[in-house]
């Protein structure tokens, strides 16, 4: 869409539909439905209501945000405009921020009925940092370190979520998943801020990539993978098996231990295939589950 053409409403759903980032939904819709499912052994409307919440929604509301508060940063970046999200027209950024409050309201009303005390915490949390990431007064994606934290609150807070809203019983092993996957979250966000070293500094944006250099951040990255891959070894059978999906990580982020500030925009090549690998993820994850459902039947 260009400054020149009218807003016509297919069009500004199309905008909208790319800054949601479609290839993501599943990455926050997941968390939330497993842990939901695998704690109460049922599908109910809530589950349902959850997931669709966590799938659409959410991802508008975290995404939409970044995309009207990034602007600037985005008109420098030339991997925005596809699955990397969209360089809005100033003109949707009102639109995007009415539509998603007005997309999430009725999913928030129900979950707040359907939930108690201890979810709502968690649900306001949830929601309060996906806007606050890169909404101000607070914009936390410029705090180096608290916003690769943020990022990860983004996706382990969705099962979080699920876990308190089906009443799970806490165990030290399922903390450790939690742990990890947070872990796996911190390590996401570093790395993908790398490749927008340049571009952030030129938009005068803070990050933990451009405060701390390419180099050591993409390092960071590496800790974080490993450390989510030990992690879940401390985790209920099967769950120790898990540990192994941290080394297709480790071998994608390895090539660019050594990238300099200069060329960090090399780094998107890695971050192509981490998209896809998180597919590849999910579904030895989902694989696990069942296992561990069997077991525990």
């Amino acid at each position: 869409m260009t400054v020149a053409e009218p807003l016509r409403l297919g069009a500004v759903a199309r905008r909208l539909l790319v800054s949601s980032r479609p290839v993501s939904w599943i990455n926050t819709a997941y968390p939330f439905a497993a842990a939901y499912l695998m704690t109460t052994r049922g599908i109910d409307l809530t589950l349902v209501t959850g997931t669709l919440f966590f799938l659409i929604p959410y991802n508008l509301t975290m995404y939409g945000i970044n995309d009207v508060f990034d602007y600037e940063s985005d008109l420098r970046n030339p991997r925005k405009g596809g699955a990397h999200g969209a360089v809005l027209d100033q003109r949707l950024h009102r639109v995007t921020i009415v539509t998603a409050a007005l997309v999430c309201l009725p999913f928030v009303v129900y979950l707040v009925a359907a939930g108690d005390p201890a979810s709502w915490a968690v649900l306001a949390a949830s929601l309060f940092f996906v806007v606050f990431y890169s909404a101000p007064p607070l914009r936390l994606k410029e705090r180096p370190f608290l916003d690769s934290l943020t990022s990860s609150i983004h996706f382990f807070s969705p099962a979080v979520y699920g876990l308190v809203l089906a009443g799970a019983a806490w165990t030290w092993q399922l903390a450790m998943i939690v742990v990890a996957f947070a872990l796996w979250g911190v390590g996401s966000h570093a790395f993908g801020a790398v490749q927008d070293v340049v571009a952030d500094r030129e938009a005068g944006i803070a990050s933990i990539a451009t405060v701390r250099g390419a180099r050591w951040t993409v390092r960071f990255a590496l800790v974080c993978y490993a450390a989510a891959g030990a992690a879940m070894l401390l985790t209920a059978w099967p769950g120790p098996l898990a540990a192994l999906l941290a080394v297709p990580y480790l071998v994608t982020v390895w090539p660019f231990r050594r990238i300099t500030d200069a060329d960090a925009a090399a780094a998107t090549a890695g971050w192509r295939r981490f998209l896809w690998l998180n597919q590849f993820s999910g579904f030895v994850v989902t694989l696990l589950l069942i296992w561990y459902a069997a077991l525990t039947a």
